[in-house]
């Protein structure tokens, strides 16, 4: 076996590869950018060789850099994880060509199943079934529509170098056709260094549906059944399961030998995913279609990994180093049902615009709450760490087994209440968790009605407005103040004074002697704080606390409840108002208090009544960028007329596209950015007057 592998990832890859290796007895040595000289996966490793600037390019794009590294540190073996240079064929030979192993397939392999339409005439030659498309290499706009024509609306314009969702569009009508030609191709240029397209029917309500395969070097394959990667959002998964709901063995068996199929027709070595592509109806039917294959480990192989109870890192480690593959087709089997979420710093309220910021609370399951095999959580950053603008914004991955579906969904949401992010500031730093709670709480996902359009089939649920009660978000920034203030700070019992029997046993105590809020008048009480409740208009919520023999009444608009708090811990809290307990968890970083509870998620401001000005939106009126990127493409010219929803420009942020849009009717009084500029978030890009 190997005794040292360098990895040319970051991240949560990284870390995992790491783990592997560790449990092997491998050593590993890590690679990093300027933005993270500090990071987890530098940690995980053994050794680490800085490459470059933070940009990818300047850095994990770098086969040069990472392939110095790797001969200067004495790795025998370089293994690309997924993403940066793990499907780049040039990187690949290079490796071997300097007598270093790549744990992964041969660059052959790579190269035939890079380009879309290249892998789908092999596929066509191998008699594994395609969706009706062009898949050649002629690229003119005015061939390709006419393409689209043959092929029938809707049609699906997709990066041919492509993945990952980057350079895909759906087209529905012919009117439509050019403007996202010339999107996908800019997207595909900028992501994969190729601009070429290929155009097919689109399925209506398709599930996406992958087959994991593996292959040695002495020519064996097996297929480790299949993953339901349907759920999606701009043509990127968020939550994958295995096994897919509702697949027949008869029809395991076919998608396993066709992934098999196309994995030898190319003498594939290693770990890799056969994507197909099936009919709503396919549990009827068993109609599939190749999509692509994906010549590396995919993100969601731990749920494989979870039912089939291998390692698949340590297969691709010992299958590079030329051992056979560990078992045959006939000893694997499927235990239980696994899921995985990818936890994300997006705003799902904002088309899953993705957010930076500094990780000030990142909290984890329980250990307690579950059983090492329950809750697997795999995952690049610690607390105070910091998501940047630099990579994708993928936090994490939280992966969840049971032995069933139902149960495996119960223990998704448990966890996911429990998974506590952060960045305790005024700008707030958006994660996708609260939105994955209610994804797996519909109809549709809890009956397994699955397809690549469920999140917008379920978007009236998805996206409603849900407003927390006011009465338990003051309940809940009293308990934390309370308690940081309390003699007694850390002890359970009444807030504010320690516990309930030490307020009994110094009842007939002197009141001047007592911090509890007693007041000389019969109505004991004081104005405790005000509250504004991000994303609920910042309403503001006036709060008292009243003191009467021992005990605590909270008052917030006409309700006067009994509150009851015992501290059991600096931030989790069991709270009783009336009779009405929950257990929340509440934190506090200067005048922001974040809530979490079993089914409530809310994120305060303490507020100073006679500080507090009006103004509201800092940015109303104008046309500002949600984060740090790049000026793509300017869609109007000032004096133009504009109609609300008409898109203005578009720019590049974290190697997606993003699109921002007029809020109202007007005119474009200025321009003030110009196409290649690189802006900050929160830079004016325009300005546009209200139509009269």
């Amino acid at each position: 076996m190997f005794t040292k592998i360098l990895i040319a990832n970051r991240g949560e890859i990284a870390c995992r590869v790491a783990a592997s290796a560790r449990r092997l007895g491998i050593r590993t040595v890590a690679v990093y950018s300027d933005a993270d000289a500090n990071a987890a996966h530098v940690q995980a490793c053994d050794e680490a060789v800085r490459l470059g600037p933070a940009a990818a390019r300047d850095s994990y794009l770098r086969a040069d850099l990472i392939l110095a590294a790797a001969q200067a540190s004495g790795a025998q073996a370089v293994h690309p994880g997924y993403g940066f240079l793990s499907e780049n064929e040039d990187f690949a030979q290079a490796c071997v060509d300097a007598g270093i192993a790549f744990i992964g397939p041969p660059a052959s392999a790579i190269a035939a199943m890079g380009s879309k339409s290249a892998a789908k005439q092999l596929m066509e030659q191998a008699d594994v079934p395609l969706v009706p498309g062009y898949h050649g290499d002629q690229q003119d706009s005015a061939f390709l529509r006419e393409q689209a024509t043959r092929i029938g609306y809707p049609v699906l314009i997709k990066a041919s170098a492509g993945g990952g969702g980057k350079g895909m569009r759906v087209v529905r009508s012919e009117a439509e056709f050019d403007a996202a030609l010339a999107s996908c191709q800019r997207e595909a240029a900028a992501s994969f260094g190729s601009a070429q397209v290929l155009v097919e029917r689109y399925l209506q309500r398709p599930r996406h549906i992958e087959i994991q395969v593996f292959g040695d070097t002495q020519g064996h394959y097996v297929h480790l059944f299949e993953r339901d990667c349907s759920v999606q959002r701009r043509h990127q998964k968020v939550l994958e399961e295995a096994p897919a709901p509702g697949m027949k063995p008869e029809h395991r068996a076919a998608m396993g030998a066709a992934a098999i199929a196309a994995a030898r027709s190319v003498g594939y070595v290693g770990a890799g995913t056969v994507e197909f592509i099936v009919e709503h109806d396919f549990a009827e039917t068993g109609r599939f279609y190749f999509m692509e294959m994906n010549t590396r480990l995919q993100v969601e192989h731990p749920v494989t990994e979870a039912i089939t109870g291998h390692d698949l890192v340590e297969w691709q480690l010992r299958v590079a180093f030329g051992e056979s593959l560990p078992v045959t087709q006939d000893q694997l089997s499927i235990q239980g049902h696994a899921i995985e979420a990818r936890i994300c710093a997006e705003n799902p309220d904002q088309q899953f615009l993705p957010a930076v910021g500094r990780l000030n609370l990142l909290r984890t399951p329980e250990a307690a709450s579950f059983t090492r095999a329950d809750v697997r959580i795999d995952s690049g950053v610690r607390e105070g760490d910091e998501i940047t603008p630099h990579y994708d914004s993928m936090i994490a991955k939280l992966i969840v087994w049971a032995p069933d579906r139902a149960q495996a969904l119960a223990r998704l949401d448990a966890a996911l209440a429990q998974l506590h992010i952060s960045d305790l500031g005024e700008g707030g730093l958006h994660t996708n968790v609260d939105f994955l709670r209610r994804v797996a709480a519909t109809e549709s996902f809890a009956k397994a009605d699955l397809d690549t359009g469920l999140i917008e089939r379920e978007q009236a649920a998805l996206f409603a407005p849900r407003e927390a009660s006011p009465a338990w978000l003051a309940a809940a920034a009293a308990a934390r103040l309370l308690h940081a203030g309390s003699p007694s700070h850390g002890q359970s019992g009444h807030a504010g004074r320690g516990s309930a029997d030490r307020a009994a046993s110094t009842a007939n105590a002197s009141p001047w002697s007592q911090a509890d809020g007693w007041r000389i008048q019969a109505a004991q009480g004081r104005r405790w704080l005000d509250l504004a409740v991000q994303g609920q208009d910042d309403t503001l919520h006036a709060v008292l606390v009243h003191h009467r023999d021992g005990s605590l009444a909270l008052e917030t608009g006409d309700k006067r409840p009994a509150l009851h708090v015992q501290a059991l811990s600096d931030n989790l809290f069991d709270i009783t108002l009336d009779t009405d307990r929950r257990r929340l968890n509440v934190h506090q970083r200067g005048a922001i208090i974040e809530v979490f509870g079993d089914t409530l998620h809310a994120r305060l401001s303490l507020v100073d009544p006679f500080s507090r000005t009006a103004g509201g939106d800092t940015h109303a009126g104008q046309l500002v960028t949600q984060m740090p990127g790049r000026v793509l493409a300017l869609l109007v010219s000032a004096g133009q007329q504009v109609s609300k929803g008409q898109p203005l420009v578009v720019t590049e942020a974290m190697k997606m596209e993003h699109t921002l849009s007029a809020p109202h009717d007007g005119t474009v009084a200025e321009l003030l950015c110009q196409v290649g500029d690189q802006v900050a978030e929160g830079t004016e890009l325009l300005r546009l007057d209200a139509a009269a």
